[in-house]
């Protein structure tokens, strides 16, 4: 059975013409996707050995010249059926152990063990049949590091205030679950990146692992709004303590404390409480801005309504004076 060719540029959807830096940009992206640790569906990991193979090829030079100059005509000779007149002429002067291919035999294809695959050493010119027979040498593994994978975390606004340690799940490439603790820090941010060194994909050849990244995302509040180390709420207060003061209760992720209304305080009106919001991580904490909502009475009794009467006619300042 023929070989068949391998469209590494079509693998990582980069062009002919990529650079190194574009390359290595295309991998990291699809790894993140498809890497067994954090992708279980059907084909995961078959998709993935297709972009590391591509990556390896690519990212190195000499295998990169390799493969776009015999790349076409591999095409066309295995679109021929495996036979074609005269052949083509590839020098191969790679050496055991040198340029030779990473990871073992069955992370790579047969058309990347057929271009790479350890010759013996040998040297020289010799044919498409040749190129396209099978690889003889055995290939060596390569040290590299395992991949960092990147996960996310959903906690609330209450246990990124206080910090909070969590035990979380992970599958390894082979689909076994291993529990890892996590410890995240008090004021942790939206999006903030939390490092597990050595808990990424496993390495080859005696490499280290890679790292796992806890991307946090912070579940929304029923009462309050985070804006950057501050805090931000409504709070409701009725008609008869905004006219004439009060001293109220208000919840803070810290606990209750005693707030005072002062006299005739207008809906909307905004009070700074200092340090009731976020721990900042060099210390201290952001402030808590509380929002009066001035709640008006409702079911009104006949002599309720004659003492608003009576405090309209008294205060008969027309609040819509400016807009005229």
């Amino acid at each position: 059975m023929p070989v068949e060719y391998k469209d590494y540029y079509k693998t990582l959807g980069v062009a002919k013409t990529a650079t190194t830096e574009e390359i290595k940009k295309a991998f990291r992206k699809l790894a993140r996707q498809y890497h067994p640790d954090v992708n279980a569906k059907p084909g995961a990991e078959k998709r993935f050995k297709e972009i590391n193979e591509a990556h390896e090829v690519l990212v190195d030079a000499d295998k990169r010249q390799r493969y776009d100059q015999v790349g076409p005509d591999f095409a066309r000779y295995a679109g021929n059926g495996g036979g074609r007149p005269g052949g083509f002429q590839w020098a191969y002067t790679g050496q055991p152990g040198r340029g030779g291919v990473s990871g073992d035999e069955g992370a790579f294809s047969d058309f990347f063990r057929t271009l790479f695959g350890d010759q013996g050493g040998m040297t020289g010119t010799f044919s498409a049949d040749d190129l396209l027979g099978r690889a003889r040498g055995r290939t060596r593994t390569r040290a590299l590091a395992g991949q960092d994978i990147e996960h996310e975390l959903e906690i609330s606004l209450t246990e990124a205030y206080k910090g909070h340690e969590q035990q979380i799940e992970m599958k390894d490439q082979h689909g076994r679950a291993r529990r890892l603790t996590v410890k995240i820090p008090a004021g942790v941010r939206e999006g903030q990146r939390i490092r597990l060194g050595g808990q990424g994909g496993p390495g080859t050849g005696g490499a280290p692992a890679g790292d796992l990244y806890l991307r946090i995302r912070v579940k929304p509040h029923p009462l309050y709004q985070r804006d950057g180390d501050d805090l931000r709420m409504e709070l409701p207060v009725a008609l008869h303590e905004a006219l004439l003061g009060a001293e109220v209760t208000v919840p803070t992720l810290k606990g209750r404390v005693s707030l005072r209304i002062p006299p005739e305080t207008q809906n909307g009106r905004t009070i700074r409480l200092a340090g009731q919001g976020m721990p900042r991580t060099g210390g201290g904490a952001g402030d808590l801005f509380i929002t009066v909502k001035v709640v008006l009475p409702t079911k009104l009794s006949d002599e309720d309504r004659d003492i608003v009467r009576k405090i309209g006619e008294r205060h008969a300042d027309d609040p819509r004076r400016h807009l005229l």
